[in-house]
């Protein structure tokens, strides 16, 4: 008799582990990389509980898959056991296409690859490693698979995904807004001409999950010191690529610096690059970076030293950007303080642009399911959320430059 695998999970409790092939799964490398990611990249500089990893995350989201899976079944939808092993494998690999610090550096290491085709080349290697086994949660992943609903309970308005990271970042930063009802949620889904549903019982816990994940975008994931922390990172690797780019060696690791010297092809993702990419995580990015605090480059070395010492720059938010002669004085004054030229002052300054709406009705909308067998769009079941509100897209200018007051004069 095959023993029981049980993980103690601190949101979720017990969890018994999947056996068999999926537990061959949950034991590769790939996913296990994911222990040295953090989930909420810089969130730790603002919530220091946000200590949490990409693997943690990935086993609550299996979690939820697997009673998604029980629940839908016990409403009379077929789901096979070759389906139900390939959503659950589908759901435990979604994030293994991330880099160091997860979204925060997306664009900033890997140059035009999405982490989710990245995602699809690391199945695709290990669908050959298991003799074409993953087949069926690649399919999924990729939403070729005839079921449709089972891609929706991947990625979608109400993957377990989503539901999992809201809940386990509002343990883990103390934010209690973020706190869904994800067990009645997936009581409460159903299927109907092939799409996920939501029984009209759960639109009070629908209604708290979208006003849940708005709070935790502006309260968390955009906290505008977490911003600050992340473009200073980003301008940190900008200049490293570009001293690595110009002859200068840095210290770093050989997974790390096969990214930083350009040998990775803008928008290709090879063999070579991809062996390296599996070996990368937040660990490469710290030792560099506390190792180049002694660097005889100023912009590398300052910009090191403020990320480990938490000398963070200040953060303006609006709906309007800034002008581009405030931006060019700061620049101008950064430069005069430091005695170093313009265009190494403008490390010291980041503008970004960040945007967000919490439903799309258009990419998948939410559906609540009567007792007649009719449907209505949430957005118009709801009586207490304004849906308009909830679905338009919020945009706002970051703008964050150095504190001079807290560095001498050159």
């Amino acid at each position: 008799m095959e023993k029981r695998k049980i993980i103690n999970d601190p949101v979720f409790g017990f969890i018994n582990l999947p056996t068999g092939f999926l537990f061959d799964v949950f034991q590769h490398p790939y996913l296990h990389r994911l222990t040295r990611i953090k989930q909420l990249g810089m969130s730790s500089f603002v919530y220091p509980g946000a200590q949490h990893t990409r693997f943690q995350h990935t086993v609550g989201a299996m979690y939820l898959m697997m009673e998604a899976v029980q629940h839908l079944r016990m409403k009379g939808h077929d789901i096979t056991e070759e389906e139900s092993e390939g959503v659950i494998a589908a759901i435990l690999l979604h994030d293994i296409g991330h880099g160091p610090f997860s979204h925060v550096l997306e664009h900033s290491i890997i140059q035009g690859v999405h982490h989710e085709s990245i995602s699809i080349l690391l199945m695709e290697r290990m669908n050959r490693d298991f003799g074409g086994r993953l087949e069926t949660a690649i399919r999924i992943f990729k939403d070729e698979y005839p079921k449709k609903f089972l891609h929706q309970l991947v990625s979608g308005n109400l993957d377990m995904d989503r539901l999992d990271y809201l809940r386990r970042d509002s343990f883990f930063t103390g934010v209690t807004e973020g706190n869904i009802g994800s067990a009645r949620i997936i009581k409460m889904l159903n299927v109907q001409d092939d799409r996920l549903v939501v029984e009209a019982k759960g639109i009070y816990s629908i209604e708290n999950y979208l006003m849940s994940r708005t709070l935790m975008y502006w309260q968390v994931y955009l906290h505008k010191t977490s911003m600050a922390a992340e473009n200073m990172l980003q301008n940190l690797l900008k200049r490293a690529k570009q001293l690595c780019q110009s002859g200068i060696h840095l210290p770093a690791t050989e997974a790390f610096y096969h990214f930083l010297s350009g040998k990775q092809v803008h928008g290709v993702m090879d063999d070579v690059s991809l062996d390296h990419f599996q070996m990368l995580d937040d660990n490469d990015v710290w030792s560099a970076i506390k190792t180049w605090q002694q660097h005889e480059d100023f912009v590398l070395s300052t910009l090191s030293t403020a990320l480990v010492e938490r000398i963070l720059f200040k953060t303006e938010m609006s709906p309007k950007a800034p002008l581009e002669t405030r931006i060019h004085e700061d620049i101008r004054q950064i430069a005069a303080h430091f005695s170093i030229p313009e265009e190494e002052a403008a490390y010291f300054t980041a503008l970004s642009c960040v945007s967000t709406n919490m439903y799309s009705p258009t990419d998948d909308s939410i559906d609540i399911l009567y007792n007649d067998g009719s449907t209505c769009p949430i957005t118009s079941a709801s009586v207490m959320l304004n849906m308009d509100v909830l679905s338009k897209q919020v945009q706002k200018h970051a703008y964050c430059y150095i504190r001079l007051n807290r560095y001498k004069h050159a």
